[in-house]
């Protein structure tokens, strides 16, 4: 019997688990990452006559937005790593079907070793999409020093 009277089916369960969890960490990346754009981007732009909202997104937004990019890769991989966990509550995702597949054939090396080499191209690719769109939003951006 459910300690609120709450029931909810596994999936709802893993959703809401996976989401809270994730969007913690992801509201924390944008916070740094608003916070890490300079102040005298803040002052140019008070100083150019800039309402609030056209200073979020003309000016901090699109600074901040390259700084967001590997964290939020980092919460992509970790997503798809944390839904392995998800077995635990009785969904059927990759790692419990290989569990089940590797009870009944006894092949447990050569089946865990499939799933480990799906997960890592699933991060590699994750990976591959966040360094072409990090390369992409930093384009023109003068990085590293004055000039």
């Amino acid at each position: 019997m459910p300690f609120f009277g709450i029931t909810i089916d596994a999936m709802t369960a893993a959703v809401v688990a996976l989401g809270l969890n994730i969007g913690a960490y992801g509201t924390e990346v944008v916070r740094g990452a608003i916070q890490s754009v300079p102040k005298g981007q803040y002052e140019a732009s008070i100083a150019l006559n800039f309402t609030s909202s056209q200073r979020l997104w003309r000016i901090i937004m699109p600074q901040a937005l390259v700084n967001m990019i590997p964290p939020f890769g980092n919460l992509a991989i970790e997503l798809v790593k944390a839904t392995s966990l998800v077995s635990l509550i009785t969904i059927g995702d990759l790692t419990f079907r290989a569990k089940s597949l590797a009870d009944t054939t006894l092949q447990v090396g050569e089946i865990f070793g499939v799933v480990l080499l799906f997960y890592f191209v699933i991060a590699q690719c994750l990976v591959f999409v966040i360094r072409r769109l990090e390369r992409h939003l930093s384009t023109g951006l003068g990085r590293g020093g004055i000039g």
